[in-house]
């Protein structure tokens, strides 16, 4: 098949997903435009800011771009073929991960800017609560410790690129006072946007050297620093202006396989091969784990429920930011699986992702795709565009985790959250101790999904609504990635890995907590409706 087919097919399908199922979503969840949100309500000029709809996507889509849709459909399409990857991209995305998206940032909303596990508290009870809320915290420690060794391996193996990554805050800086000085949304774009450029062409000439574990140090300082700082004078603008890279890679992918039309060379289904990736598993439910964000993620949901649910100015947004963010991750997700299935020589692919890795493999075929204009300049950009999603990673799950802290501790000042936060994750960053527990993440991640499509499900019956739109994928995520715990968790105990078979355990049992609790909500609203009824 060629990779123009694809393409083409994934965007339309997007766009209908966007069209009507976003709509129905609204009417569902009863969106209200004059309806005021926290951001107005409870403005305190540092966490709830009204923000134009344009600034608060840019943010709220890199924040939730990460590495996930670029390592996850990476790996699936060489483990079980490039056409179930992308089958579960563009149905996972439309369908799930972007329902999830769109009910916590509603759910949120509703309840004055609280993280969706904090609600839960209010519909589950305490219990359900703190174990809500203490597994989302262990995932985020987790999500700042990967996250920060990657990027530091980045900006190691790739020096030029640290003055236009790290320089970004400056220009950030700058176009965050601009826009406060009441600067046209014009004025700060093109500002900012100069001054990145300016950044991109320096690091050609000014590489910036440093060790690996120092990078990890001066990554986490600055994730502390934009923890506290007023949203919209550094993380606002930051996120806004990377979002153009972001945009910049995703048109010249598009521009790139409409141009060469290279055809899917790649196998597109494949049988669970133990030998060749003894890492991978059975299809279900390893698959739908290992892809993770490019169909969905708990992240995104900490995301929408915790830094954007406080910045949204009006609840007209919340669709074309909740639910169409996670659709354009989901693109990016495709484009990657045509990148290394269609962009790269055969064999290539496996032969990379054993070696330098996935993004490695994503930067080399989005070279081969691009390179009739950009010439040898693909894999940098790439490269660059992907640390960007990684940092903008950072710092939101840096203040997403300094939330959760203050919601879990009587702790109030959010210096003292922050440092909590960012101490836990150097713990695990700094040795590479976080690598023994990586493979546990994708579930993990999803599993945080799921739990959020639950909780916004019972809102929903609460109020009344229709919820198998929500209910019915929390029921399938809940399946899957408890399956695809017990598998890990037998492979654990098989390898005689204790560590990694307590911490699985663990998890589930906070998980299942939930659950049970849940369905003990779900019985007793049955029950309700029955006695109505009768």
């Amino acid at each position: 098949m060629n990779a123009a087919s694809v393409l083409l097919g994934a965007a339309a399908a997007y766009a209908l997903a966007l069209r009507f199922y976003g709509r129905r979503l609204e009417a569902t969840f009863g969106v209200d435009p004059s309806r005021p949100t926290p951001a107005h309500v409870r403005n305190d000029g540092v966490d709830y800011v009204p923000t134009r709809w344009p600034v608060l996507f840019g943010h709220h889509f890199s924040s939730i771009c990460g590495a996930g849709p670029i390592v996850g459909p990476a790996l699936a399409a060489a483990y079980w073929g490039w056409g179930p990857t992308v089958l579960w991209v563009v149905l996972g995305a439309a369908l799930l991960g972007a329902v999830s998206d769109f009910a916590s940032l509603i759910v949120s909303v509703r309840h004055g800017g609280k993280s969706v596990a904090d609600v839960s508290g209010e519909l589950l009870g305490r219990r359900s609560r703190l174990c809500f809320m203490a597994f989302i915290w262990c995932a985020l420690i987790l999500v700042l410790a990967v996250f920060a060794d990657l990027t530091a391996r980045t900006l190691t193996a790739m020096p030029e690129i640290a003055l236009p990554s790290m320089g970004l805050i400056g220009a950030a800086l700058i176009a965050g006072r601009l826009s406060e000085r009441g600067a046209s949304l014009a004025t700060v774009t093109a500002v900012g946007l100069g001054l990145l450029a300016g950044l991109m062409a320096a690091g050609q000439y000014l590489p910036i050297v440093l060790p690996q574990q120092a990078w990890v140090v001066v990554l986490l300082a600055y994730c502390a620093v934009a923890s506290i700082v007023p949203v919209q004078r550094l993380l606002q603008p930051r996120d806004y202006l990377a979002s153009y890279l972001l945009y910049a890679m995703i048109i010249a992918g598009v521009i790139g396989t409409l141009w060469t039309r290279p055809d899917m060379s790649a196998t597109a289904f494949k049988a669970f091969d133990p030998e060749a990736w003894p890492a991978a598993g059975p299809a279900w439910p390893m698959l739908f784990v290992t892809v993770a964000c490019g169909a969905l993620s708990g992240f995104h949901a900490l995301v929408s429920g915790g830094t954007t649910c406080k910045q949204l100015d009006s609840e007209a947004h919340a669709c074309r930011i909740g639910y169409g963010a996670m659709l354009l991750e989901g693109f990016v997700a495709v484009l990657v699986i045509i990148a290394v299935a269609a962009g790269l020589e055969a064999g290539r692919h496996a032969e990379l992702l054993r070696g330098p890795g996935a993004v490695a493999a994503f930067a080399e075929g989005f070279a081969g795709l691009t390179y009739p204009f950009l010439g040898g300049f693909g894999a940098a950009f790439a490269t660059l565009a992907i640390n960007t999603f990684l940092l903008t990673t950072l710092d939101t799950a840096t203040r997403i985790g300094r939330y959760l802290t203050e919601e879990l501790a009587p702790i109030r000042d959010r210096r003292l959250s922050t440092a909590v936060v960012v101490a836990a994750a150097a713990a695990l960053a700094l040795p590479g101790h976080w690598r023994r527990i990586w493979a546990v993440f994708g579930a993990s991640n999803q599993l945080i999904g799921a739990l959020s499509l639950l909780v916004a499900g019972l809102w929903l019956l609460r109020q009344g609504r229709p919820a198998l739109a929500v209910l019915v994928p929390a029921a399938l995520m809940l399946v899957t990635t408890l399956a695809a715990f017990a598998w890990q968790l037998i492979g654990a105990l098989r390898a005689g890995d204790l560590v990694m078979a307590g911490l699985l355990a663990v998890l589930c049992a906070l998980a299942l907590s939930v659950v049970f609790d849940a369905l003990g909500a779900l019985r007793g609203r049955g029950a309700a409706l029955s006695r109505e009824a009768a």
